[in-house]
């Protein structure tokens, strides 16, 4: 099965390094015109040189801003054929009990893994329905189905939500021809933060991390953009409301 994006018009968020970065490689080195959005401008040059058609510096929680390169995006382009909304993740925060948990703790996180994943989406979604073709993949994560690894409160309910967000899109933009999947990786090393949660587990839990996952290693960058191509592809055209478990088994 040959995957063509010749020409397909993508967004990539969180495109700054490890998943993000590998997607923005991945759908360009198949043909397609990425725009890649991060926070991280240094990381974006990278994301530039790994075959980004364009960057820019962008704060997804702004969701004026997130308008407005959308649009910019889409005049440039033609149009929006692809949203991968990959930015996410647990903003240095580490587990602690409920209690001492602050009320910007807990929104930092919906932020970051929830708010600008919906305003993409609300930007990409007219351009794909006026068009009759879309695809949007939500990067969620395991702890969006089951309780974290990270024990962060915070985090695992914003990925649930994100879950919920990818089942309620998929059902009001299927009519429109936009599928909308998610996929949720396992423990992938994909950035500074993932190696500090690795690096706390220790040998003995990092050994135990191991042997509950049935392929007997961590993830990759590469295992997660390889499904997110497929779920973007014509091949995955009748799949749309799924979280798909990208984790070697551990699920």
């Amino acid at each position: 099965m040959k995957l063509d994006f010749t020409n397909r018009r993508a967004v990539v968020t969180g495109a700054a390094q490890g998943i993000g970065r590998s997607i923005v490689q991945a759908l360009a080195a198949e043909g397609a015109q990425v725009w890649a959005l991060d926070l991280d401008a240094e990381g974006l040059r990278v994301a530039a040189e790994a075959g980004a058609r364009a960057t820019r510096t962008l704060d997804l929680a702004d969701r004026s801003a997130v308008s407005d390169v959308m649009n910019e995006m889409a005049a440039d382009l033609g149009g929006i054929d692809i949203l991968v909304n990959c930015a996410g993740g647990v903003r240095g925060q580490v587990a602690k009990p409920i209690e001492e948990v602050s009320e910007q703790d807990w929104l930092v996180l919906f932020e970051a893994n929830v708010h600008g994943a919906f305003y993409c989406s609300q930007g990409a979604a007219p351009h794909m329905k006026r068009q009759g073709f879309g695809r949007i993949v939500n990067i969620s994560s395991g702890a969006g189905l089951r309780p974290s690894l990270t024990g962060i409160q915070a985090y695992t309910a914003s990925k649930h939500a994100l879950v919920g967000l990818t089942k309620q899109l998929s059902f009001e933009l299927g009519p429109h021809g936009v599928t909308v999947n998610s996929v949720a990786p396992g423990f992938v090393l994909s950035n500074p933060a993932t190696q500090r949660q690795w690096e706390s587990y220790g040998p003995e839990g990092q050994a135990r991390l191991v042997e509950s996952i049935h392929t007997r290693r961590l993830g990759r960058p590469q295992d997660i953009s390889d499904a997110v191509l497929f779920l973007c592809s014509d091949a995955a055209a009748w799949i749309s409301g799924q979280i798909i478990s990208v984790d070697g088994g551990r699920s």
